[in-house]
């Protein structure tokens, strides 16, 4: 069992910047990588970001490329997210999860095993 703690969510004004962090415990050792997903009211699950569990690939979704960065502290089996030049469209509950099993998929929600309980990230225009 693997165990996620999605923390730093909050309000923030457009053209800020705000981190998340993505705690892990349990049987780590088994994650084979991290993704971020966000999902706003109305609207599906959203990828934003994934980083594999040597922290040598990472990938973004594309409304977020340029302005978000994912990085991982093994030592500490944190995972961040760095979000730049935020608006009001990346307003959404963000959702850390750990792909345990199968294909090096990373950018589907059906790609990933385990879940946080989620960080409400606040844009105002």
């Amino acid at each position: 069992q693997v165990q996620l703690v999605e923390s730093g969510g909050g309000l923030v004004q457009a053209g800020g910047s705000l981190g998340l962090s993505c705690a892990a415990s349990g049987r780590t050792f088994s994650i084979r990588g991290i993704g971020w997903f966000r999902q706003a009211p109305g609207k599906e699950r959203e990828f934003v970001a994934a980083i594999t569990g040597s922290g040598v690939n990472t990938y973004y979704g594309d409304s977020v490329k340029g302005r978000f960065t994912i990085s991982r502290d093994n030592a500490k089996n944190t995972v961040f997210l760095q979000m730049n030049s935020l608006n009001a469209e990346d307003t959404a509950v963000y959702y850390c999860a750990a792909h345990l099993y199968g294909s090096s998929q990373y950018t589907r929600p059906s790609d990933y095993d385990a879940w946080g309980q989620g960080t409400q990230v606040t844009v105002s225009s």
